[in-house]
């Protein structure tokens, strides 16, 4: 016998303090002379030896309460031997049904095996069922129905998603806190070495948890051959055509010649022969990529030749459109700016823009519906009717640059981003001649691809207050020059300077181009829209926090996952499925999006069996088919903890002493 916490033992030193109060504080009165006692009424005295006989117990009864709480405190246990402690315990099944489980029958032998172990359990203990992919899915409750459990292995599909072992063990240690009983993992899996985390750490599993490996794939990899990546985009524009590039890889594959195959809406347009090297990769490339207007479902597949036909095709979705129609609007006496603007935009966008010049005064009735976005340049008289149109655009998903030359510096703030303006900065009145751009954010398309705008000397900046907006740029003195904020759906560019090569020397850069070109993609829509995305992947629905519209989502079974409510309030999707999904956005645009399943799942390499032994705590010889863990539990002996048992004394002792406490305290009637 032993306590965990012997230093709460010294509370017992507190018996003293009943022992005080008892012994040395009892009720004593000095005797008082008195002439005669004629006066008083005779009475029968209380028994003095049955009144120290409830003292000598009460005081006896609060002792032991004392001494018990302090015991508890310790924690006392008891060791007793392992195999006479009977604990029950919780068997969890877990099937792996990543996207690798496909290869072959590995899947169908994991669903059977786990069968075979449910059948050969002890009826009275309890079981669960889960499934493993990206994440750890529970499919029953822990419970002892074999016919339940067994129908909940059977109802287990192949997925998509890349498995990982590292989300395993985080759910378990979760799972653990909740369930103090021991469990059993059986895990039935491929023990795919890609599932592995970064950090070996990452795969521990809490020590109530024994780990029994049941791998259904032999240590040999088997050769496959994967379509790894493709290059296409996601927008073309007539009479432009693209072209199309794909990485063959091979894994553990000897050097072969394979077909692939561009395919357009379920018709294959070309093929071309390549060769592989062993365990390489070849890249072919079609020159061509003509597609009829509107959304094309489009792949690029190679002739099956391994045990995972499911990788041997890359979905892509391509969009054919006229060019977008960009409006410019402009003062009048600004001639300049709209010609830099426009210039770029055609030299550099690919012929996916045209541009529509007009002054401000003269756009009074324009629906800007038509527009992929608009540019204000440095309109310092820009109309209430105007702004007020332009905002109600912004906020129903479309996408306006504000330049604020010198005219809109003189202004009181800037209109629809709505930010008040500080003050204008003369740079060459300042003492110097310009100012260039110290801190940029590399990640936005403006800027990453523009080389940071290296070199661009800045004449004049209007200082605004960038609070509630997110800077890209800044000047070497700090102030803003370029900011994004969201409205609505809908998003605000500014540049805190002119289009013109009078406020600054942007538009004589090289870097002008790319500039233009990366905005104009950004702000239509095009750049995000890459026509292909990974299982497990999201999808943006909305971007503004109010639901004033609905949005829809069509999975690849043409069914639509969303619920009523779940489209009026969802901010974004999970793909988790392979195939083509069909979106229609809160901004009222449309989308087609090809899914593909991570290609980390396609290398089918297994971890190594000394890997697998150290992950299930057993470093010696493992039987042939499965590895088990070292199980705490299989110790000489055992902890069995006591404190509880103590505690209903305790509680017993305490209704004790208040029942004689009562008794000894209370008034009692004399007899005459």
């Amino acid at each position: 016998m032993g306590v965990l916490a012997p230093w709460f033992l010294a509370g017992a030193a507190a018996i003293a303090v009943p022992i005080y109060l008892h012994l040395l504080r009892q009720h004593t009165s000095a005797p008082h002379p008195f002439s005669s006692l004629m006066f008083f009424e005779p009475r029968t005295q209380t028994s003095i030896r049955q009144r120290r006989l409830r003292y000598l117990v009460l005081l006896a009864l609060r002792l032991a309460l004392l001494i018990f709480l302090v015991l508890a405190f310790a924690d006392p246990f008891i060791n007793r031997s392992a195999a006479g402690v009977k604990s029950e315990k919780l068997m969890m099944v877990v099937v792996d049904n990543s996207f690798s489980m496909r290869a072959g029958s590995r899947l169908a032998d994991a669903k059977r095996e786990a069968i075979s172990l449910l059948a050969s359990r002890n009826p009275a203990e309890r079981a669960q069922v889960m499934e493993l992919g990206s994440k750890l899915e529970a499919l029953t409750q822990p419970i002892q129905d074999t016919g339940a459990l067994r129908a909940a292995v059977q109802s287990i599909a192949p997925g998509d998603s890349r498995g990982s072992f590292g989300e395993l063990a985080r759910s378990l240690r979760s799972l653990a806190t909740n369930v103090p009983t021991p469990i059993e993992l059986h895990l039935f899996s491929d023990m795919q070495k890609s599932n592995m985390p970064p950090s070996f750490s990452d795969m521990a599993l809490p020590g109530n948890v024994k780990l029994v490996l049941h791998p259904v794939a032999n240590g040999n990899p088997l050769p496959n051959w994967v379509v790894e990546s493709v290059n296409a985009p996601g927008q073309v524009w007539q009479p432009k055509k693209a072209r199309v590039q794909a990485v063959i890889a091979g894994y553990n594959t000897p050097e072969a010649s394979r077909s692939v195959s561009l395919v357009v809406n379920g018709k294959t347009i070309a093929t071309k022969k390549t060769d592989v090297p062993a365990n390489g990769r070849a890249s072919v490339e079609f020159d061509s990529l003509d597609v009829p207007y509107g959304f094309s479902r489009c792949e690029i597949r190679i002739d099956s030749a391994d045990v995972l036909p499911g990788d041997d095709a890359t979905l892509f979705a391509v969009e054919r459109s006229d060019p977008s129609q960009v409006l410019f609007l402009h003062d009048a006496t600004d001639t300049r700016s709209p010609l830099y603007f426009g210039s770029a935009l055609s030299a550099a966008a690919q012929s996916a823009f045209t541009m529509e010049s007009v002054p401000v005064l003269q756009a009074g009735n324009i629906q800007f519906s038509r527009y992929a976005f608009v540019v204000v340049s440095d309109a310092g008289s820009l109309p209430a009717s105007l702004e007020n149109d332009l905002s109600q655009y912004v906020r129903r998903g479309g996408s306006v640059l504000i330049a604020a030359g010198t005219a809109l510096g003189r202004r009181s703030r800037i209109p629809i981003f709505g930010a008040n303006i500080l003050q204008a900065r003369y740079y060459s009145n300042d003492g110097g001649s310009y100012l260039t751009v110290g801190d940029t954010d590399p990640s936005y398309p403006s800027i990453a691809k523009a080389d940071r705008w290296s070199g661009v000397k800045f004449y004049y900046a209007t200082q605004v207050d960038d609070s509630g907006s997110r800077v890209v740029a800044r000047l070497a003195d700090r102030t803003p020059v370029l900011l994004e904020k969201r409205i609505g759906e809908g998003r605000v560019l500014l540049l805190a300077s002119g289009l013109d090569n009078i406020t600054n020397d942007f538009p004589l850069h090289p870097q002008f181009v790319p500039f233009v070109e990366q905005t104009a993609f950004y702000l239509s829509g095009t750049e995000r829209r890459s026509g292909s995305r990974a299982v497990d992947s999201f999808v943006e629905l909305r971007n503004a926090k109010e639901q004033a519209v609905g949005v829809e989502v069509i999975d690849p079974d043409g069914h639509r996952p969303l619920s009523l409510k779940d489209a009026a309030t969802a901010q974004s999707f999970q793909l988790t499925r392979a195939g083509f999904y069909q979106f229609r956005l809160a901004n009222g645009r449309q989308d087609v999006v090809g899914v593909n399943p991570d290609r980390r799942e396609s290398d089918l390499a297994v971890m190594s069996p000394d890997v697998q032994s150290l992950w299930s705590g057993n470093a010696g010889t493992q039987p042939d088919h499965a590895v088990v863990a070292a199980d705490p539990s299989d110790d000489k002996n055992t902890r069995f903890p006591l404190w509880w048992y103590v505690m209903l004394f305790a509680l017993a002792v305490a209704l004790a002493e208040s029942w004689v406490a009562n008794q000894h305290l209370a008034a009692r009637r004399e007899d005459l």
